[in-house]
């Protein structure tokens, strides 16, 4: 479960308040400052991370002529940063394999508040003691100062059986939803700083940003027939089909057929696993946050649904979509409760749709009583987006 800890040291004083007050709201799961005082008002839903303090401290290796108590005299003193009832996690920077350790010790001896580690990653000696501080600590939050996100990368490798958490210092948004993006699993959270409480809200919705399980009904084909020239599109997206993964496309906004991507082989043409050849231009598709467009409207950079058979799904980019004029075939279709769902794809042996069961059909060979996949949608629609109001589709 990706989180986020909102940072308020640098938040403008006039802003700050309102920005605690957004955090706690928005179920923030942390809170970082440099003030324990004001760390202390928050409840304790919200982890409460104090950051400051000199480096954790290094005990002195003890030399071979002195005594115990002499070399107990030269160990650098313990760093006295305060804590308190309202401190959850204390944040400490490490810049060096012996501060690193020194972190990891505290928290072994369990005596005290848990120590997360802070590392500033400049080059190759800091990027590899970021990945051992990542498999060593509870939390290790790593500033990258280049904007290359490969350094993130090699992290995430390094500490893939880590059981702490790695969290990322974002600079904007943005960036934040690159960051959880990253060799898919991405960082497990981000520390931002925001400017106001408005960039708290925003960021609470992009931590539950998810793709719905989709419950898919049988439909069952009530009637096949060519409908001429039309012009109908290809949706080529950035991302690989599974072998029973579709789009969901439809003539109307009530319910829609799973069309089935070019993933399995075809005897004249090469396979494109990422192409769904998707139907008529005014069709209906379904998109992430329970939103439509039409086939027309679709471009590289849009999002949409894809959805496997078992009616799960997952958000995919489209990288372009191409227009050409074909013959048409219209598919009628009926569900159980007699709802009427309508697709219009090229008429061509090539095109196919997915059946229970993710058996692929091809959509010319069709006849009556055949049965296909489909969601049947309980909104209306007014430019894509779900209304409560009377609308009727012929």
């Amino acid at each position: 479960m990706r989180f986020a800890w909102i940072d308020l040291r640098e938040v403008p004083r006039p802003q700050l308040q309102a920005v605690v007050d957004a955090a706690v709201h928005a179920r923030m799961a942390g809170v970082v400052s440099a003030d324990a005082e004001l760390l202390g008002t928050l409840p304790p839903t919200v982890t409460r991370v104090l950051a400051g303090g000199a480096p954790a401290a290094v005990p002195a290796k003890k030399p071979a002529d002195k005594g115990d108590k002499e070399a107990k005299a030269d160990a650098k003193p313990a760093d006295k940063t305060p804590t308190g009832a309202g401190v959850d996690l204390l944040l400490r920077k490490f810049t060096a394999q012996d501060e690193l350790d020194a972190l990891a010790a505290e928290n072994r001896a369990a005596s005290g508040t848990p120590v997360a580690g802070f590392v500033d990653v400049r080059d190759d000696r800091t990027l590899q003691l970021s990945c051992v501080g990542a498999m060593a600590l509870p939390y290790t939050v790593i500033h990258f100062a280049d904007p290359t996100k490969i350094p993130l990368e090699i992290v995430l490798a390094a500490a893939e059986s880590a059981e702490g958490k790695l969290v990322t210092v974002v600079g904007d948004l943005e960036e934040a939803a690159i960051v959880f993006d990253v060799l898919e699993r991405g960082s497990d959270g981000i520390l931002f700083t925001p400017r106001s409480a408005d960039d708290v809200f925003t960021l609470a919705r992009l931590l539950e940003a998810t793709t719905p399980q989709l419950e898919l009904s049988t439909l069952t084909v009530e009637s096949i027939r060519h409908v001429g020239l039309g012009d109908r599109v290809c949706v080529d997206t950035c991302s690989h089909f599974e072998e029973d993964e579709g789009i969901l496309v439809g003539s109307y906004s009530s319910g829609f057929v799973l069309c089935c991507s070019e993933t399995h082989p075809l005897p004249y043409m090469p396979t494109r696993p990422f192409r769904v050849n998707a139907g008529a231009l005014h069709s209906y598709t379904l998109g992430p946050d329970n939103r439509t467009n039409y086939l027309s409207e679709v471009g590289s950079g849009s999002a949409l649904l894809a959805v496997g058979a078992d009616g799960r799904t997952r958000r995919v980019v489209v990288g372009r979509a191409k227009l050409e004029s074909r013959p048409l075939l219209e598919i009628r279709t009926h569900a159980e409760d007699g709802r009427l769902v309508s697709l219009t794809v090229q008429d061509d042996w090539h095109v196919r749709v997915l059946g229970p069961g993710g058996k692929v059909l091809n959509v010319t060979e069709l006849r009556t009583g055949d049965e296909l996949l489909g969601y049947l949608a309980q909104d209306k629609r007014h430019v894509g987006l779900p209304i409560g109001e009377f609308c009727k589709e012929v």
